[in-house]
């Protein structure tokens, strides 16, 4: 089925909205259920699962067993209750610890998609307001205007490179199929982790108020909505040439079911190596498209190598 992101788009927010509708029916409580991932994106196929966790301040909510699983019931097309997704978190705790002890994959996860992919399926104002509590801890009141917000550009680096080391443990010693993931590292994480780091480099020169503000009006629409914001249409055009042929792909079942099921020697596999070789021109599309909008001079150039 040849989609491309405007296909995947409507199909994404359609079952949001349907999802929406049948949760609004629940007495849920201040919980806020918040989707990730693909649908998220705006990028899902009939193929894609629903990544999401649920916010709750409260230790133990109300109903709480009977709540996660009417929950559950709803969002038939979840993943497993472990790892990051399936669970009910505290926003507090997301915010406590960073880069501590207890910061790990799970957390770095759940905290970083919050901010770049976060979409909210029940409670939107609530969502709204823990990120906006979120950036309010990243971009802190001693910051000079000139300064990036260097916290949240290191901790979106270290997700992204956390996913890397996490992909190559996963097919090596976790025996995950490889090959699926390794195109969605290529194209989808990548694009989230540019969407980011384009996002913080427009903070520079701002007011911390204004830092916030603008973090929060990205973050608050789709990977490429924000993309489109930043860059224009024009700018990402080739860009996106790219990243439709990955989504086309995707949304095929056989090409998926095909992926899934190459082993880690068959990396020269006619399919595989397609979509890979269309990863590595949008790999260089990526960075001129980085390079044009942000000249050598401006800050983020130097912090995202030293």
């Amino acid at each position: 089925m040849h989609r491309g992101y405007e296909g995947a788009k409507g199909f994404s927010e359609g079952k949001l909205q349907e999802l929406r509708d049948q949760l609004k029916r629940l007495d849920l409580g201040d919980r806020v259920v918040v989707a990730c991932g693909s649908f998220a994106r705006r990028e899902a196929s009939e193929y894609s699962d629903i990544d999401y966790y649920t916010l709750s301040e409260d230790d133990d909510p109300p109903n709480d067993v009977a709540v996660t699983s009417a929950i559950k019931t709803v969002i038939a097309q979840s993943p497993a209750a472990d790892g990051a997704f399936g669970t009910r978190l505290s926003p507090s705790e997301m915010l406590a610890n960073i880069g501590g002890q207890r910061d790990d994959n799970a957390k770095i996860t759940q905290r970083v998609l919050f901010l770049l992919e976060g979409e909210w399926v029940y409670n939107r104002d609530r969502l709204f307001l823990f990120r906006r509590q979120m950036l309010e801890k990243y971009v802190r009141d001693t910051m000079a205007d000139h300064q990036l917000t260097l916290f949240l550009l290191n901790d979106v680096i270290r997700y992204y490179r956390t996913m890397a080391v996490d992909y190559e443990f996963k097919t090596t010693e976790g025996d995950k199929p490889w090959a699926i993931r390794n195109i969605k590292l290529v194209f989808s994480r990548k694009l989230l982790y540019a969407s980011g780091l384009f996002s913080i480099a427009m903070t520079a020169d701002r007011t911390r108020e204004d830092k916030i503000r603008i973090l929060e009006e990205l973050f608050g629409v789709p990977v490429i909505e924000r993309m489109r914001r930043i860059c224009g249409n024009v700018a990402l055009a080739r860009v996106m040439k790219s990243y439709d042929v990955f989504l086309d792909r995707l949304s095929d079942r056989s090409v998926r079911s095909h992926l899934e099921a190459l082993g880690p020697n068959e990396r020269t596999d006619v399919g595989f190596r397609e979509i890979k070789n269309e990863g590595y021109q949008f790999t260089r599309e990526l960075l001129a498209l980085f390079e044009n909008t942000f000249d050598r001079t401006h800050p983020i150039r130097r912090a995202v190598v030293f």
